[in-house]
């Protein structure tokens, strides 16, 4: 609960090769010069190249890439040794293909989130969070069923620790601008054909930076106390919004929703309300039996609890982003050479 320094530590990033593992590695190694190791866990032999090519450990001697699969526990307990913090965004994360192919999505974002708890565990670490999803809070796909049974095992991980000292949080929230398979950059590929699909022209996304996803994580590793879930308080952007800042000129054609997909995102539903409070920043979700003392959390962060009855959902959203807020966001996130 004091200032982060992670100076001296030693931190592994499951699914470190991806969008997020890539950002927060960059905000570590230029915060924590004098970070101990950093190991990047990834089963992506390609993607581990390409990022040994940005960040060669020649030049960051306290990198390592390590090849593994949070389903193999062996290899993940090898690769947990000696190590403090661990942050947890390995997932298979696409809602149609988690559709098509759904034991292999229990298979990683739930049976992998237990392996990554036992081996926390077993070797010593002090901080696990876990990264969620906006589609875990009322799931009608199986990426979302799946991801709230993760924040169910990590939040309840809290409850075996006995007198480890070790905690487990997890950090939820909406589309990531510029992430690989986000909405964004596939405008942007799509826009020379001249028609941008529009799954429902009512949808509506919650949205975040990057940055403000390792400003989250950040948040958690120096104020979580064990078993909550954070949510960031962002703007909402509706689909044809997007479309309309990325490409104005192109047609925008009605396709129909995928399997799996809402019209409106949701991170806070009415039933989690009841355990939900206000940090000012961000809400936190906390167990219904938490493993710390109530008053003295509500005491320490100022929390206040939410209304009765109140969710927080995309298309209710009381904050949104603009044409031209999206258009600034593309050429600061996305891509720097972005034009209308």
């Amino acid at each position: 609960m004091n200032m982060l320094n992670l100076n001296g530590k030693s931190i592994l990033i499951t699914g470190g090769t991806g969008s997020f593992g890539k950002e927060f590695t960059k905000t570590i190694l230029s915060r924590f010069p004098e970070v101990k190791r950093l190991v990047i866990f990834s089963r992506d032999e390609q993607k581990h190249f390409q990022m040994g090519m940005d960040y060669p450990d020649t030049k960051y001697p306290a990198i390592r890439y390590f090849i593994g699969d949070v389903r193999d526990r062996k290899r993940l307990f090898r690769a947990f040794e000696g190590i403090d913090v661990v942050i947890h965004a390995a997932a298979m994360k696409h809602v149609h293909i988690a559709e098509y192919n759904p034991m292999e999505c229990v298979n990683t974002n739930i049976i992998g989130a237990e392996n990554v708890i036992d081996a926390a565990l077993a070797c010593g670490v002090s901080d696990v969070v876990a990264l969620s999803t906006d589609k875990a809070a009322a799931p009608i796909n199986l990426y979302g069923a799946t991801k709230l049974a993760s924040d169910k095992l990590f939040v309840a991980a809290n409850n075996i620790k006995g007198k480890r000292d070790i905690r487990f949080s997890v950090v939820r929230y909406g589309n990531v601008m510029g992430s690989n398979g986000s909405v964004m950059p596939f405008f942007l590929k799509k826009r020379k054909e001249g028609v941008l699909p529009i799954t429902d022209d009512r949808m509506t996304r919650f949205n975040i930076s990057l940055d403000d996803g390792v400003e989250m994580v950040m948040n958690a590793l120096e104020n979580a106390w064990g078993g909550e879930i954070f949510v960031p308080k962002i703007p909402s952007y509706k689909i044809t919004d997007v479309a309309t800042a990325i490409a104005p000129e192109c047609e925008q054609k009605i396709v129909g929703i995928r399997p799996g997909e809402k019209l409106h995102e949701e991170m806070i539903t009415v039933s989690d309300s009841l355990n939900t409070w206000d940090l000012g920043k961000y809400y936190a979700i906390i167990p219904q039996k938490p493993t710390f003392n109530l008053d003295d959390f509500v005491k320490h962060f100022g929390a206040k609890r939410v209304k009765d009855g109140f969710s927080y959902n995309s298309g209710d959203n009381t904050e949104w982003e603009t044409i031209a807020s999206l258009r600034e966001n593309v050429k600061r996130f996305v891509d720097p050479n972005f034009e209308v």
